[in-house]
């Protein structure tokens, strides 16, 4: 299993520079720059400027720079929120983007899983509709809707919740519900297609002929190889609710990463949009990782050597 990790992390480093790279790429295709605007710049203190941040090298150079920098920790600073660099801005708010994502995923977890077993095993019942049917109408509602719509029905109708903004649970509730309800839905189908097929493998009908209960059949053999297809699906999922909440965010005011990327890539602040992507890339290789290990202890057939 060491040999394994450390050849997964080996991997994961070209897997970055390829993020970088690409992410480098389409920032400089992008028509204008942190220093144009609505008002222009006299030429001289946009050639200094440029020369500052390095900006008037190369575009190789100015990408082997950056890898190099980034190798060593330091992110660069932002060329448009003054004062603060990359780090600064990733420590502020990162808490907040991890706080928001782990309650919608558990919330997810704790909703999709349970309706997607509970579905499979009352098959062809009104039980197994209605998980369905909710799997169908979640998954299909954009972020961008299920929040406007909740804001309408619990802020602004009933008076339950705020609005927007992070400041203590009350606030928590609706963006954990909108950004958590696509999830749950997605888990809800993908553990009630799993348990189904399963359900239907020839190792089940053998424990049962030999006169298992159902309870033991079903927690022992056919959950446990079940949940190996939702936890593969998991682990990415995990990684981009983290850190890619953008919408949610937005929607609601949260003073999360996704509130400084929309900010930073229509400013063209490149340190920033380059920092959140490494972190982004970061996060989802380090769920990929854990996946993998956890595959060892759901399915005993798995080996790594």
């Amino acid at each position: 299993m060491f040999k394994f990790v450390l050849r997964r992390i080996l991997w994961s480093i070209p897997v970055l520079l390829l993020v970088i790279f690409l992410t480098f790429l389409l920032m400089k295709a992008i028509p204008g720059g942190p220093f144009t605007g609505e008002k222009s710049v006299p030429a001289e203190i946009l050639a200094n400027m440029n020369a500052k941040y390095g900006l008037d090298k190369p575009w190789y150079e100015q990408y082997f720079r950056y890898v190099w920098h980034a190798l060593q920790g330091d992110l660069g600073v932002s060329m448009t929120q003054k004062g603060r660099t990359v780090l600064d801005i990733i420590g502020t708010q990162f808490p907040v983007s991890i706080h928001l994502g782990g309650m919608a995923f558990g919330l997810a977890v704790l909703i999709g899983v349970p309706a997607g077993i509970v579905a499979a095993l009352k098959h062809n019942t009104w039980i197994d509709y209605g998980a369905i049917f909710y799997a169908t109408i979640g998954w299909a509602i954009p972020v961008f809707i299920v929040g406007p719509v909740l804001i309408l029905v619990f802020a602004l109708k009933l008076k339950w919740f705020p609005t927007s903004r992070w400041e203590g649970p009350e606030y928590w509730v609706l963006p954990t519900v909108t950004l958590g309800t696509a999830l749950s839905a997605y888990f809800a189908r993908l553990t009630r297609g799993s348990m189904l097929e399963t359900l239907q493998q020839d190792f089940v009908r053998t424990a049962q002929a030999k006169g298992l209960p159902y309870r033991t059949v079903v927690l022992r053999h056919v959950l446990r190889n079940s949940l190996i297809p939702v936890v593969t699906q998991a682990g990415p999922l995990l990684g981009f609710v983290i850190t890619g909440s953008f919408l949610t965010e937005f929607i609601f005011s949260i003073p999360g990463l996704g509130r400084s990327y929309i900010f930073s890539v229509s400013n063209r602040d490149y340190s920033v949009v380059m920092g959140l992507a490494v972190l982004l890339s970061s996060v989802i290789i380090l769920a990929n990782l854990v996946v993998d290990i956890i595959y060892g202890i759901l399915d005993p057939r798995i080996r790594y050597e």
